[in-house]
């Protein structure tokens, strides 16, 4: 195959030679200055800095043997090249790809088979995965092919999700449950009012017989290869975690007391009460844990009014913050290590925690207040069995 080259203002001029394109590197004469370092519209080459500029060349050089062989256009391609910005003229956009449509009623009936419980269709699965959802829908003729990602497509516009599962607790919703979730509500709302006058929120929640596990060897993360735990692991015993969080700032404080009880959660109330004693008094959010309840606890906050205590319904803990400082404080902190002892792991526990208020401590974001309380009560009280 021949090539004859012309070069003329923009265009390939006629040198009179030719060159032969075979599979092995060729030697095309090229007429064109020497190296160029300024970058000119035109083709580059794979060689470092190698330029086919559009003027027209006075110095003949060679092509470097790895070139693109353009073959010389003409018509509107040329005329384009002349203007500025040539370059979007030639780029082939791509057109975005279109997916296929799926029948309205057909992506209606996989929502609905969602929604069943697998033992509806005579199944013993517990739940369904994308697989068993396509696979069901063309046994009952939904559709006649349909695939698993097809089918997560059509849940994820569905906003169903049935692979997943959360747990809940069924609260006892009657007149103590609204009168104690209003008073915790109101100190959350107004916590950081209540702190410019001299009052904090606290929230006191433990984490009971926390095991002291030692994991010999532990083989860091490298490069393609992540974190290794031994899965064996020797017992050394477990420590009682109580926790205070300050709702206004979100710090908070960590003790381990020896054993978990009355006498134990007043001597950790002391401690903390200690290191705020400049402040007026403190709301303290608890749940009704034995050592919260019992009759020395009681005695204690009568002859010690600084606290204000306010319990949350029952089977509501959800309603106290320091719940959500226990995930937010283990697992940075207590995840994924190894203690030869317990003395180790109450020495961890009490050097990470002031890390945990210079690092991590904010506020957490609650939004669910009185108003919205009343409005969820009123709406469920009447379905969800109650107490009286």
């Amino acid at each position: 195959m021949h090539i004859e080259c012309h070069i003329d203002r923009g265009r390939l001029c006629e040198v009179g030679s030719h060159a032969v394109l075979r599979s092995r590197p060729m030697i095309v004469p090229f007429c064109s200055k020497s190296r160029i370092a300024a970058r000119y519209p035109g083709s580059k080459f794979k060689e470092h800095d190698y330029y086919w500029p559009w003027t027209l060349a006075s110095v003949c050089r060679r092509w470097p043997h790895r070139c693109n062989a353009i073959h010389r256009q003409s018509g509107g391609f040329v005329a384009a090249t002349k203007k500025q910005g040539w370059k979007a003229s030639w780029r082939m956009r791509r057109a975005p790809a279109t997916r296929p449509t799926f029948p309205p009623l057909a992506r209606a009936q996989i929502v609905q088979l969602a929604c069943l419980e697998p033992v509806a269709k005579g199944l013993h699965i517990t739940h369904w995965s994308s697989e068993d959802l396509a696979r069901q829908a063309m046994a009952d003729g939904i559709a006649p092919r349909l695939s698993a990602r097809t089918v997560r497509r059509i849940l994820h516009d569905a906003d169903l999700q049935p692979h997943r599962t959360r747990y809940w607790k069924t609260s006892h919703l009657d007149a103590c449950f609204k009168q104690r979730a209003e008073q915790i509500l109101w100190c959350y709302a107004n916590a950081n009012r209540l702190r410019e006058n001299g009052f904090l929120v606290v929230c006191a929640d433990e984490m009971p017989n926390l095991q002291a596990l030692e994991r010999n060897p532990i083989r860091r993360a490298i490069p393609g290869n992540i974190e290794q735990l031994e899965f064996e692991y020797i017992r050394h015993g477990t420590v009682n975690v109580l926790l205070f969080l300050i709702v206004s700032s979100g710090r908070i404080q960590a003790f381990c007391p020896e054993h978990k009880d009355a006498d134990h959660y007043i001597e950790a109330l002391e401690q903390f009460h200690s290191h705020h004693r400049r402040l007026r008094g403190a709301f303290l959010i608890q749940d009704g844990d034995p050592s919260h309840t019992a009759a020395a606890t009681a005695e204690y906050f009568q002859l010690h009014p600084w606290w204000r205590p306010r319990f949350t319904p029952v089977h509501a803990s959800w309603l106290n913050q320091g719940e959500l400082l226990n995930h937010a404080f283990s697992h940075p902190y207590l995840k994924r290590a190894s203690w030869n002892s317990r003395i180790a792991l109450i020495e961890h526990i009490d050097a990470a925690w002031p890390e945990y208020n210079r690092l991590y401590a904010h506020p957490f974001q609650w939004c669910w207040t009185n108003h919205r309380m009343r409005t969820w009560f009123d709406q469920h009280r009447d379905i969800v069995p109650h107490h009286v």
